[in-house]
């Protein structure tokens, strides 16, 4: 683990039922949507009997110690410090040794951890990488769920931090990416902290990236909080276009976060409910084509909030690859195809912005090919029937008009 820091299990692999309508009478209820679903990659919900060790087929345990970070503790194999606990998770436990029977780079190892990989079973590229967990509370504690890229040889391989966090931050989480020129203390990222000074350690919390091959989006909970492209490297080699394996750990001590003190009550555990790692029919997504054959198209290929959304001549670009995220959402360039304003009324226009979770940002595709605002009861529709490029898209009640039909993927 270099310092400052991935998966989910249990995804909803379709979006919500939706009203649509007929060209006389306006909505009415009609069958359950036909969606194009992601695609569940990797998953892992942690079933089955209590004290059982994780999957061998998805992970390996790594043992030993980690000098780098000067951490305190010593990994240990088998189900001595990672277990099932017969609920459907996986349970990462730290432990005091007393007396100690593991050697370390410092002498006798005074605590024993766990730490997880996939490498050699499983390696993502591009997709929704995400877990839900509860992390442990107390100085010293360090869990992180992260990747690191193949072959291993860091940094120059890369390395994306989906959450650290570190125990005298408890309302605080990290994300970080690290390369060549961008490693450790110099990684790239951002801090991500609850309302209100509730920790994270009272509650389970998702945590994500979306990954593209020109984007990293970190989020928790569906908050979105930073997105990284090479423009932020400073000319500097973005190495996040290979495949990486997924990391679950829980170190104690080392330069970031210190080692436990008096106030650290032994054991701390990471509880994980779910990995998952999901992709569009293709990593980097497919377009949405409508009215006159023509495409849904970010203007200008713009990221920034409030981009206005629009038809355009399909050209395959970043702009009009759209994935289908497993909370409803539909993506471009990391954000979330959006209805301003979390407006309802017909003719609010639709935008590119940073994926919030609200109800303006889940969509659902019926079996007439409709895209539904479920909460406006509202279809995605091209202004005024417009087939000129650059048309600006908007919510309208469903008519069943050629403006609003659109084929996904």
């Amino acid at each position: 683990m270099a310092s400052p820091r991935l998966l989910r299990t249990c995804l909803l692999a379709a979006l919500s039922a939706v009203l649509v309508a007929s060209a006389e009478i306006g909505p009415a209820q009609a069958d359950p949507p036909e969606v194009a679903a992601a695609a569940v990659t990797f998953s892992d919900s942690f079933d089955g009997p209590a004290g059982a060790a994780v999957d061998s087929t998805k992970w390996q345990i790594e043992t030993g110690d980690n000098v780098n970070n000067h951490e305190r503790q010593y990994y240990t194999s088998g189900n001595k410090n990672a277990a099932l606990d017969g609920q459907g998770r996986l349970v990462i436990t730290a432990r005091r040794e007393n007396p100690a029977n593991y050697q370390c780079w410092y002498g006798t190892c005074q605590y024993t951890s766990a730490r997880l990989n996939t490498a050699g079973k499983f390696n993502a590229q591009y997709g929704h990488v995400e877990a839900r967990l509860k992390v442990p509370r107390g100085q010293g504690m360090w869990p992180a769920f992260w990747m690191l890229g193949t072959p291993v040889d860091w940094p120059d391989s890369g390395e994306i931090d989906i959450m650290e966090n570190v125990g005298f931050e408890p309302s605080t989480v990290h994300g970080t990416i690290h390369g060549p020129g961008y490693s450790g203390s110099g990684g790239i990222g951002a801090a991500y902290s609850l309302p209100n000074g509730q920790a994270f350690a009272d509650a389970f919390h998702t945590f994500a990236v979306d990954w593209a091959p020109d984007s990293i989006t970190w989020s928790v909970d569906g908050n979105v909080y930073q997105r990284r492209t090479p423009a932020d490297l400073g000319g500097r080699q973005w190495v996040f276009n290979k495949p990486f394996f997924l990391i679950l750990n829980l170190a104690v001590g080392g330069y970031w976060p210190g080692d436990p003190d008096g106030s650290t009550v032994f054991p701390q555990q990471l509880v994980v409910d779910h990995v998952s790692v999901t992709t569009g029919d293709s990593p980097a997504g497919g377009a949405i084509r409508g009215l006159a054959g023509k495409c849904v198209d970010v203007a200008g290929a713009n990221s920034v909030n409030g981009t206005p959304v629009q038809l355009h001549d399909c050209n395959g670009s970043a702009a009009q690859r759209w994935t289908v995220g497993s909370d409803g959402t539909l993506r471009a360039l990391g954000k979330c195809l959006d209805a301003t304003g979390n407006g309802t009324a017909d003719g609010t226009p639709v935008q590119l912005w940073d994926c919030t979770g609200g109800p303006n940002q889940r969509w659902a595709v019926s079996s007439a090919r409709d895209i539904v605002n479920p909460q406006a009861d509202k279809c995605l529709d091209v202004t005024g029937n417009n087939t000129a490029n650059g048309t600006r898209l908007q919510i309208w009640t469903c008519t069943g008009g050629g403006n609003q039909k659109w084929t996904v993927g």
